[in-house]
């Protein structure tokens, strides 16, 4: 009769963590607070080199502010030398005008448990960014509708370990180009409370991203706090466009933070160099940053590099590479010593398919982005084909191994339970620490594990099919959509989002370039 109770009992036990394993769950990690130390790859010497070489770019080559006369008359009220579009930086001013900037800031979400810290020691994961094409298993690749858009909005929200709804998940290609920013902003502030990134491809449309940020927050709030991170490249080398600039102006006279960061491709947009590339990527960033402490002064901003190489033979861009490492590392030692936040890494790769070389070119570039010292990591989980495809399955084996970052970036506990040594003492010379009183405290956090991937014997992952990575991803794909519960929200604000975006949709034609 106790034999039985007692296989009953465990078989409850067995039963309960089923269960709690199995349940659907809505828990978001908290963002990273790192306890390693930052790989840093340059000397001090090196260091003023390239600060001293992108000083002399400034001054003696200079930047374009194209089609911008309000940029130039601001630059050239600050000091600058400026010969029709072309601004020359006198050595130091960049620099000088950028100590305004904030060293870190908070970007509040709409649930307060959400809100994130960029800067310090702090990691910050946001999904991937911009591809105009989607793929998954079932239908393969093809064209970004509004419905994969707010699929992936969905993900982001039920992913553990994403701290970050991102921006343009991927690109509706079915809605007007002049009308989906609408869209996609009410996506993010309606199916997540993640923070969320606001539209950048027209100043007009980044307006429309701080008035809506206004009904969901309250103007009041807006006008104090920053709730929109938002992503401002530099068109390499050298040129700051008026499209891009028009919306970093809207964002900074808002006090809303935005990312400046060059897009290069080296070989083709920077020298073939490490040293030469960081060269242009600090001038760029200088010049940017600077230029938003004109426009506001203390506007929250981060330090951007996006970075890869390219391939000799077919001009592609690679990933995953030594050289795009050193100049991650690089670029965070530069960005410290400016004390301003820093955004590089993703879960880059080449790939056509989540297959063997997604999987190595992503899992460098994951890691290599938490040893650089990266405190907002665009492009996180979902990243396919340089760029060009958000995939489904990838998004979620991406968003799964985030959770390795977490553990690596607690370092080794060292507390009395890290210790161990009441474990050592229990077991002795020839036992096993699996019953002991140390193992049963602390088997359920002791290690991280995946919620993906595969760890049966042979014999029971044969039995179920012999189920690849991509497999079990497409499944996790499904049962996560049809988990998906909306988070609340106040009936008069999601009308008021609802009604702007109807209004603003109705005012225009439809444009499709």
């Amino acid at each position: 009769m106790n034999e039985v109770a007692g296989r009953r009992a465990r078989g409850g036990g067995g039963s309960a963590r089923r269960a709690e394993r199995t349940a659907v769950s809505l828990d978001s990690a908290k963002f990273i607070s790192r306890n390693i130390p930052n790989f840093e790859i340059l000397n001090d010497e090196a260091l003023e080199i390239i600060e001293w070489n992108a000083d002399t770019v400034l001054e003696e080559i200079g930047v374009n502010f194209l089609e911008n006369p309000a940029a130039l008359a601001l630059w050239r009220a600050a000091g600058a030398d400026v010969r029709g579009e072309r601004v020359h930086i006198p050595r130091g001013l960049a620099r000088k005008l950028c100590a305004t900037a904030p060293a870190a800031f908070t970007q509040h979400a709409r649930n307060p448990l959400r809100n994130v810290d960029i800067g310090g020691r702090n990691l910050v994961l946001a999904p991937v960014y911009g591809p105009p094409f989607v793929r998954d298993r079932e239908k393969g690749r093809r064209y970004a509708t509004m419905e994969d858009f707010r699929n992936f909005v969905k993900l982001g929200y039920m992913s553990k370990w994403l701290h970050h709804s991102g921006g343009t998940v991927c690109e509706p290609t079915d809605v007007p180009v002049n009308k989906r920013h609408l869209d996609m902003l009410h996506a993010h502030m309606t199916l997540s409370d993640k923070p969320f990134m606001g539209s950048v491809t027209e100043p007009v449309r980044a307006e429309d991203s701080v008035e809506m940020a206004k009904l969901l927050f309250g103007s009041d709030f807006v006008d104090q706090n920053t709730v929109m991170t938002s992503l401002i490249n530099i068109n390499s080398p050298l040129t700051f466009d008026s499209t891009m600039m028009g919306a970093l102006e809207v964002y900074a006279r808002a006090n809303q933070a935005s990312i400046i960061s060059p897009f290069i491709v080296g070989g083709a947009m920077a020298p073939v160099t490490v040293a030469g590339t960081l060269t242009q990527v600090l001038a760029e960033v200088l010049a940017g940053v600077a230029y938003s402490q004109l426009v506001r002064p203390g506007a929250p901003v981060i330090f951007g590099a996006f970075v890869t190489s390219i391939d000799m033979n077919s001009g592609a861009p690679t990933f995953g590479t030594p050289e795009a490492a050193h100049i991650t590392y690089g670029a965070g030692q530069l960005a410290r010593r400016m004390k301003l936040p820093y955004r590089s890494g993703g879960s880059f790769c080449g790939s056509k398919l989540p297959d063997a070389q997604a999987a190595y070119e992503t899992a460098n570039s994951l890691n290599m982005a938490l040893l650089a010292g990266v405190n907002f990591m665009l492009h996180a989980c979902g990243w396919l084909e340089g760029g060009l495809v958000s995939s489904y399955e990838k998004f979620v084996m991406d968003a799964d191994q985030l959770g390795t970052l977490h553990h690596l970036a607690q370092g080794i506990i060292m507390d009395q339970n890290g210790q161990g040594m009441d474990a050592i003492r229990e077991v002795g010379p020839g036992g096993h620490y699996l019953g002991c009183a140390h193992t049963q405290a602390n088997f359920k956090t002791a290690f991280w594990r995946s919620d993906l991937l595969d760890y049966k014997p042979f014999e029971t992952w044969d039995e179920e099919g012999a189920r690849d990575t991509e497999t079990l991803a497409a499944e996790r794909v499904k049962k996560m959509l049809g988990d998906y519960q909306q988070p609340a929200l106040d009936e008069g604000i999601a009308e008021s989002l609802a009604d702007y975006v109807a209004r603003k949709k109705a005012s225009a034609p439809d444009a499709f370039i």
